[in-house]
């Protein structure tokens, strides 16, 4: 198959990103698919006549992926870098490159690509991608949807609440939540911009940020739960084996999850009983169907470390497919290698909509 594996883009998870796409398009080519790495922003600057070479060329645009590094990409010296200094979501020639190829391998991550407005898109335009479709991307990228969703269909979850630039000054104590609490984005990933917070100065300084600083246009509000972190890989909507994430200090942040060492990761986990495992990963099933997600995605979840109760924290619709990332570990505990898992993920994805 001639396959574009569509990552970069102007996101946070830019870096985390363009490491998927590298992973997934070296082992398309492996397994024999005319593959190429494609940034979505920036596009391929190449002759709009000659554009059928792009599926041959000996390089698969894999010098486009850096490795990631410790702190997230400048996305304001991004901008200034574009050639063409547009302000479209789409470079040169990637709608073209995307339309002439069997299908589109999604390897965004963060809001530039699991919002769902990629995918709708393609629907429009008549572009076959994988991964989940534009309604379950869009229900699941917005942590506040999710969570309601999350209790109208009885998978468990944490309460939370919003705020948005004009209800950010509202007092705690009106709100109706207490300390500590948890302050993150209502869309984002990569635990981006997101604060645990135990005292108000603290939890002043996380909105301000989280405002002034992050650029953010409305927060969820949590209560904070001290417990071990869970990841649950659904395929086919079915859950893979669990696993445990125990990071080097602090919680499972940006650095903790993409570099080596960040964090130790246990699949199957030895730390929950079968009981509580097959428990969760039903939970990881139900709030897939309840999002409408097709194909693939993982559900986070959280151990109460007090009671030992269990909370779906959120669904990730284009989970991480680097090296680091929980998905292929969960596949390859049930059996499938990467290459494989890609393989399937495409076939899925075929099934599901084409």
């Amino acid at each position: 198959m001639r396959i574009i594996v569509l990552a970069g883009g102007l996101s946070p998870e830019r870096d985390v990103s363009l490491s998927s796409g590298a992973g997934i398009c070296k082992t398309l080519r492996e397994n024999g698919h005319k593959a190429f790495l494609l940034d979505i922003y920036f596009g391929l600057p190449y002759d709009p006549e000659k554009l059928e070479e792009v599926f041959d060329l000996p390089g698969a645009g894999l010098e486009i992926a850096e490795g990631i590094k410790t702190t997230m990409p400048d996305l304001e010296a991004l901008k200034l870098s574009r050639p063409d200094q547009s302000d479209c979501s789409f470079g040169p020639n990637v709608i073209e490159l995307c339309r002439m190829a069997d299908i589109t391998f999604m390897a965004l991550h963060g809001s530039i690509g699991e919002n769902g407005k990629i995918q709708a898109t393609f629907d429009v335009l008549g572009i076959r991608y994988t991964g989940p479709n534009s309604l379950g991307c869009s229900l699941s990228m917005n942590k506040l949807v999710a969570k309601q969703i999350f209790k109208m269909s009885g998978v468990p979850t944490p309460r939370g609440t919003s705020l948005t630039k004009l209800t950010k000054d509202t007092p705690l104590d009106a709100l109706g939540y207490y300390l500590p609490l948890v302050i993150k984005p209502c869309s984002s990933g990569s635990s981006i911009g997101v604060y645990i917070v135990h005292t108000e100065e603290e939890y002043k300084e996380a909105i301000r940020r989280s405002f002034d600083e992050d650029g953010q246009d409305e927060v969820v509000i949590e209560p904070y739960i001290k417990g071990r972190e869970y990841a649950c890989g659904v395929l086919r909507g079915k859950a893979l084996p669990l696993v445990e994430i125990i990071p080097k200090d602090g919680f499972f942040d940006y650095e903790n999850k993409y570099q080596d060492g960040g964090a130790r990761e246990i699949c199957p986990p030895v730390s929950l009983d079968a009981d509580t495992q097959k428990a969760m990963q039903q939970a990881g099933e139900q709030a897939f169907e309840a999002l409408r997600m097709d194909v693939y995605a993982r559900a986070d979840f959280i151990v109460d470390e007090t009671d030992g109760r269990f909370y779906c924290l959120e669904v990730n619709g284009l989970p991480g497919m680097t090296p680091a990332s929980l998905l292929p570990k969960a596949a390859a505990a049930a059996g499938l290698d990467y290459g494989s898992l890609c393989e399937q993920i495409i076939e899925e994805s075929i099934r599901a909509r084409y």
